[in-house]
């Protein structure tokens, strides 16, 4: 089984950014206990702060991997563009939130692309991609 997990805009700076929202692990040491757990699985990662190179994995990489798993960070409120790519690739998608997006600000309780994909994972810090990769698995 293939999965591939794809982070977009700041989620290359967990274990520096605000980390009473977002803890204090970077996510590239979160990806290794991640991959020692579910050995069987080969968990790609992808991270970018461009809505277009987000697009363009999603379309690369929904064609030949078994589940995608989507922290698409801000672009979650804004991107009709994500919608649509996550609409043309046969891969499901999990939509993830490190934090509890429905207790922040007003205009984070609005997803873009929720619609589009097969469910949604929010509030559990990092535990939330296990959780991805467990629905995907099963």
């Amino acid at each position: 089984m293939k999965i591939q997990i794809i982070n977009g805009p700041n989620i290359n700076l967990l274990g520096k950014r605000e980390p009473s929202i977002y803890g204090s692990m970077t996510f590239e040491d979160y990806l290794a206990s991640l991959r020692s757990r579910y050995t069987e699985v080969e968990i790609d990662y992808f991270q970018s702060n461009i809505e277009g190179e987000l697009i363009d994995c999603i379309q690369k990489t929904g064609f030949e991997a078994d589940g995608i798993v989507l922290n698409a960070g801000a672009y979650t409120h804004t991107s009709i563009a994500l919608q649509d790519a996550i609409r043309a690739v046969p891969a499901p998608v999990i939509e993830v939130h490190i934090s509890n997006v429905h207790a922040r600000e007003a205009f984070r309780h609005v997803s873009m692309i929720a619609c589009a994909c097969k469910g949604v994972i929010c509030g559990f810090g990092l535990d939330s991609y296990r959780l991805a990769v467990e629905a995907l698995i099963k």
